[in-house]
């Protein structure tokens, strides 16, 4: 056991020191490995000294639900398809929310002086920790298609939501007054939960990436509350690292869909519009179906080919066959490059983690701002499952819910190949114009039928 105070101290200090060189790392593809090394060691390291402190409690009990803790996560994270990385993302986030209310919980109901105690930082833990919990239980639904992906709104939502949200916060106020009834903070936790559900509930599909960020940015928030109700140094700084990091990722993702975050919360983004995925005839113009041959023979001789991955591409499960495309193509000469939609899919990051599973070299991995100038210099644009983030209404259209958002301007290259199930539309409920252009052919089915019928007809030339 330790005792000294200064060694504790000084090993929460080598703690910290991993976590903050762990996001350096994880910045950078090249190092995210190691930043995920350094990062599970400051946390071996957090753990240990807090188990080794001097009077820590029931070591029978702390061993039971590390070894119950540790099995679902290690079976959760090993089984889990890279496909459904962003449920697990939200699962565990949402893990993390709850603990935290269940530690105020339990701190508020042994303190012999709750007014005494440091009842701010419970009331916080329980409320945003609560929020988070029951939030991304909702952002885990959706996004496993247990309940819808579109959102789910009804009249005054946005003003039932913040009366919820006030009467959670009455009550927290009652509790720092002074109330000292249990019920208090049980009413807290209670309505807290339900705001996180409602607060999530309306959020579509497009914006999930934001909510998540933002989900992740409460846990840390939460994490630091309870940190200082339990005097956790490193408990805190890790919190509000998560916090910061979390709260600077949202404001990135909004950026890149150049939307406010108040937006994204209370836009209700991806209601279906009226008309939305019907036949298309717009101008004119009509929808033009390709075979794989002919694609085939497209990408055979081109001399530059993007590829756009999207959240189509993921659910067929089809990165590893990209990639086997990709190399056939190479063997033929072609330059492959790949564009990543800092929103594409269904977290941050999303498109790059499929990719990196796929051993797709990351030199070959470009974002928005580095592969827009190259499209009018490319012969073939292969989209594989990618809508809204391509859809050219976001420059033209200013009618359309996207117009202002950054896309890949994919409508520049020379030939678009788009690969789709359907002509269902996006996340964001509308059509996508780049199917109307007369330089788009749509090759029909799914993701990883489509890909190896490609490399077939590809090695048959």
């Amino acid at each position: 056991m330790i005792s000294n105070q200064s060694i504790i101290l000084l090993l929460y200090l080598v703690t910290i020191v991993c976590f903050i060189l762990a996001l350096r790392f994880l910045s950078s593809p090249k190092r995210a490995r190691h930043g995920n090394w350094v990062g599970g060691a400051g946390m071996i390291i957090a753990v240990a000294t807090t188990l080794l402190i001097e009077g820590i409690g029931n070591w029978a009990l702390i061993v039971v639900g590390g070894l119950i803790g540790s099995a679902v996560g290690v079976v959760g994270a090993r089984r889990v398809k890279m496909t459904a990385m962003p449920q697990m993302v939200a699962l565990f986030n949402g893990v993390g929310g709850g603990a935290a209310a269940l530690v105020a919980l339990a701190e508020w109901h042994n303190a012999v002086d709750p007014a005494a105690k440091h009842t701010v930082s419970i009331v916080l833990s329980a409320l945003i920790g609560s929020i988070s919990f029951a939030g991304s239980l909702v952002a885990f639904a959706k996004l496993q298609e247990l309940v819808s992906g579109r959102p789910i709104v009804f009249p005054a939502q946005n003003v039932v939501d913040i009366l919820v949200f006030l009467a959670a916060a009455g009550f927290g106020i009652a509790a720092i007054a002074g109330a000292q009834e249990q019920w208090v903070l049980v009413a807290v936790i209670l309505l807290s939960l339900l705001f996180g559900v409602m607060f999530v509930l309306p959020i579509g599909g497009a914006d999930m990436p934001v909510v998540i960020s933002l989900l992740n940015a409460f846990t840390g928030v939460a994490a630091s509350a309870t940190g200082f109700v339990l005097n956790n140094t490193v408990l805190i700084v890790a919190g509000m690292l998560v916090g910061a990091s979390g709260t600077l990722l949202t404001l990135l993702m909004a950026k890149a869909m150049n939307r406010s975050i108040t937006n994204v919360v209370f836009g209700a983004f991806g209601q279906v519009q009226a008309g939305a995925g019907e036949g298309r005839t717009d101008d004119g113009r009509t929808v033009r179906a390709t075979t794989p041959q002919d694609v085939a023979v497209q990408l055979s001789f081109a001399r530059k080919v993007i590829v756009v991955p999207g959240y189509g591409m993921a659910v067929a499960q089809a990165q590893h066959d990209v990639r086997q495309l990709a190399e056939v193509l190479e063997e033929r000469g072609v330059d492959v490059k790949y564009a990543i939609h800092p929103v594409a899919g269904r977290m941050p990051g999303h498109m790059n983690v499929l990719l990196a599973e796929a051993n797709v070299p990351y030199t070959q991995l470009f974002e928005m701002d580095q592969i827009n100038p190259e499209f009018p210099q490319t012969d073939v644009a292969l989209v594989i499952g990618a809508n809204d983030v391509t859809n050219p209404a976001a420059r033209s259209d200013r009618s359309s819910p996207i117009y202002g958002m950054p896309i890949l301007d994919v409508d520049k290259a020379a030939s678009i190949v788009v690969l789709k199930r359907s002509m269902r539309p996006g996340f964001a409920g509308i059509d996508n114009e780049l199917y109307l252009d007369p330089k788009t052919t749509m090759l029909f089915g799914d993701a990883k039928d489509s890909v190896l019928k490609l490399i077939a007809a590809v090695k048959d030339l």
